[in-house]
């Protein structure tokens, strides 16, 4: 178990990332886990959540897209929240969602299209690690019930939340 799975003798949160070989950069790899990490001690769920991220290039979230939102056309992430929160609460019996083996309770999972990360990286003059750990905290906000869908408060709290994380990693924006 890491140390950042492990906080006052409390299990914490698991991160599990998949389609490293599509990544082939270990400092985006760290900071894509260091990211999820400190958006969930951010969150401050009151148990150990599981986050799954699988990193895709554009072919494979360009199918995701348009199977699972009818939009036939790659993006930058995708979230696939398990469960139905609201700004990070939530209202049902998290005991009955623990995951009896792990103790974990699964948030959900993410897809980062690697190659669209890097792009914008490009584009936005901060980088490839730095828009990877971006989708990241971004995603795991959705997982959490943010969103950005109208342009208003919602989308407003969900960018304030998406700053104060990437400050807290030392990622400000450029």
């Amino acid at each position: 178990m890491r140390r950042s799975e492990r906080r006052t003798g409390v299990l914490r949160d698991k991160v599990c990332i998949r389609g490293r070989r599509a990544l082939r950069d270990r400092e985006a790899e760290r900071l894509i886990r260091r990211a999820a990490h400190a958006a969930l001690a951010a969150l401050a769920l009151p148990f150990g959540a599981l986050v799954e991220v699988t990193l895709v290039d554009d072919d494979e979230i360009r199918e995701a897209n348009a199977r699972f939102r009818a939009k036939d056309r790659p993006t930058d992430v995708l979230s696939f929240p398990m469960l139905h929160f609201y700004r990070g609460a939530y209202d049902g019996n998290l005991a009955s969602e623990r995951d009896p083996e792990s103790g974990f309770v699964p948030l959900g999972d993410m897809l980062i299209n690697v190659e669209r990360a890097r792009e914008q990286g490009e584009e936005l003059g901060h980088g490839f690690a730095r828009e990877c750990a971006y989708l990241t905290v971004h995603s795991v906000l959705h997982l959490a019930g943010y969103d950005h869908e109208d342009e208003g408060e919602e989308k407003r709290a969900m960018r304030a939340r998406e700053e104060e994380i990437l400050r807290r990693l030392g990622l400000p924006r450029v």
